[in-house]
């Protein structure tokens, strides 16, 4: 498959999401990117936003196993990695849970109680499933595509740094633009009519893009700008007190790579770096008290450091 080949499936998959989802423009490309990059990607944001919408319906159009985990303080974590159970035979036998799966939607994760968020952190580094003596591999590819609402405070576990780092991508929803919520209004609260998607792309087609993007070249001066750009971070001690770590500096080019694949380009641009230094980062810092009472969010102090 060359380049233009795969620009053309990505472009097709955009636009039947479109049919579905109205505006979103840029989570839609940041879930594409976490799935070219074979990454978590974790999307906040209000609700009502789109967010669980935005990840069923790519699901829908990727020839993929999905299952949805909604989480609640009392879950627990057989809930969504399984247990034994005994059979018609008396025997002990595995019965996989929801986590089985290649794109698994992990709906509120900030809901999911500690014991449930230290299972899916063993499942979403290994991709695989420890059961008594026993260890599972899940299927290759494999995504947890998690939402969080930021103003929840009852029921609410917030999710630690160790964990918050295994999601390559912070997607932020945001709220729809005038004609983009006219639009909405006249395709949910008008018509009846359901859309029915098929798969536009095929499991083997996912895993080739996958090893495509890696395959993207990108300049040396550029990755040295991408890297200086990290550790910055870790210098501005005025407005972050922890900075990122190297785990970014891979995030970064990589999902820089497979923004340019999707832009239909052979090569990684300053402007790749800069777009993708946001969702990339903005997990990845801890602001100083000053920049809080500055009313500073992770986003300014970004915008900051690419300045």
């Amino acid at each position: 498959m060359r380049l233009e080949e795969a620009k053309k499936d990505l472009d097709l998959v955009i636009s039947e999401t479109r049919k579905v989802v109205v505006g979103q423009a840029e989570m839609v490309k940041d879930v594409l990117v976490a799935i070219l990059t074979d990454s978590h990607a974790l999307l906040e944001g209000y609700p009502g936003l789109a967010k669980t919408l935005t990840v069923k319906t790519i699901a829908s159009l990727l020839d993929l196993k999905f299952s949805r985990i909604q989480n609640t303080p009392d879950l627990m974590p057989s809930d969504i990695t399984g247990t034994y159970i005994v059979n018609e035979r008396r025997e002990f036998k595995f019965q996989p849970g929801p986590i089985f799966a290649n794109i698994v939607l992990s709906d509120e994760i900030n809901r999911a109680p500690p014991k449930v968020q230290s299972a899916l952190l063993e499942v979403m580094q290994e991709r695989q499933v420890t059961a008594g003596n026993t260890t599972f591999k899940l299927e290759r590819p494999f995504f947890v595509l998690a939402t969080a609402n930021p103003i929840e405070q009852e029921g609410v576990f917030n999710l630690p740094e160790a964990q918050a780092d295994r999601f390559l991508l912070k997607i932020k929803a945001q709220y729809p633009a005038m004609e983009e919520e006219l639009e909405i209004v006249e395709r949910y609260a008008e018509s009846h009519a359901q859309i029915k998607l098929k798969p536009v792309i095929k499991k083997e087609t996912i895993e080739y893009l996958q090893e495509l993007t890696r395959q993207v070249p990108i300049a040396r001066d550029i990755k040295r700008y991408a890297i200086d750009l990290i550790r910055s971070t870790r210098t501005k001690k005025d407005l972050i007190e922890y900075g990122a770590s190297p785990r970014a500096s891979i995030g970064l080019i990589l999902a820089s790579k497979a923004r340019a694949l999707m832009e239909g380009r052979n090569y990684v641009s300053k402007e790749d770096i800069k777009t993708m230094a946001y969702p990339i980062l903005r997990h990845r810092i801890l602001l100083t008290f000053e920049a809080e009472r500055n009313n500073l969010s992770e986003d300014d102090v970004i915008r900051e450091l690419i300045k």
